[in-house]
């Protein structure tokens, strides 16, 4: 039986990408901490686009969500991302609480793909009134596919989704017309030619499958009516109008989340 063939279009602008190599499916960004996982056999395939020079994976395309839980954000993932379950978190609501707290009491929070709520927790003890989690892969924070909300945070989630325009759907469908996304994903460098799939943030255990130059990620965000502007390579807002308590983001130098390895 012949094999399936691959689909060469661009997820985010439908161009033709080609195919860059293949890595192993234990390559991890801790390496540099913890060292490397033994090798799996399991060879994951990654294009990069020709136009937006998006970098990603279809072979987690057909994956369900019980099967990126049994296989990536299993009892181990800790071992490949250790800072997950409190220093980022904790990082974070850091960030928020010194860029957005005066407004805490104004302002409803949703932090997309958050996963168990540590963040969500730690905002509602710095005086934030209404903070909400979502996260398909744990079901112990529901929130309204109809709520929306005047802030939105996505640490981390935009490099982990295998079809990024559903996810930039179901982020701008829960935002207010004057909303603000603040979101993390690292974006390649300048010299990526240099790295290729060396690069520690191509690491399919970690499930980074999606990883974004600086015109992938406007363009998806462009997609859905929003502008972007970047504080760093990794950190980033996108917005149709500023809200009130946003205006003086593009005036200042915000503060930085912690940074992590895997941040």
């Amino acid at each position: 039986m012949d094999k399936p063939q691959l689909d060469h279009r661009c997820k985010i602008c439908g161009n033709r990408a080609n195919i860059l190599g293949r890595v192993d499916f234990n390559k991890h960004c801790d390496e540099g901490r913890s060292g490397k996982l033994p090798i799996s056999g399991v060879r994951i395939t990654y294009l990069r686009c020709t136009a937006c020079e998006f970098l990603f994976t279809r072979d987690f395309d057909a994956w369900s969500q019980a099967d990126f839980a049994e296989k990536i954000y299993n009892a181990e993932y800790a071992l490949v991302d250790p800072d997950f379950a409190e220093r980022r978190p904790a990082g974070n609501a850091s960030f928020m609480t010194q860029g957005f707290g005066d407004y805490r009491e104004q302002i409803s929070l949703l932090d997309y793909g958050g996963g168990e709520g540590r963040m969500m927790e730690l905002l509602r003890a710095n005086g934030f009134r209404i903070v909400n989690t979502y996260d398909p892969f744990s079901s112990k924070h529901n929130v309204s596919d109809g709520e929306k909300y005047d802030l939105i945070t996505a640490f981390e989630v935009f490099e982990h989704v295998p079809d990024p325009i559903a996810t930039m759907r179901d982020i701008t469908n829960r935002m207010k017309p004057e909303s603000l996304l603040v979101f993390s994903t690292l974006l390649q460098p300048a010299n990526f030619g240099a790295f290729g799939l060396s690069w520690w943030y191509v690491a399919p255990r970690n499930g980074h499958i999606s990883l974004h130059s600086q015109k992938s990620l406007a363009f998806l965000l462009k997609q859905f009516g929003l502008n972007m502007a970047s504080a760093s390579q990794g950190l980033h807002i996108g917005f149709r109008e500023l809200p009130h308590f946003a205006r003086g983001l593009l005036k200042k130098k915000e503060p930085k989340p912690a940074a992590t390895p895997n941040s």
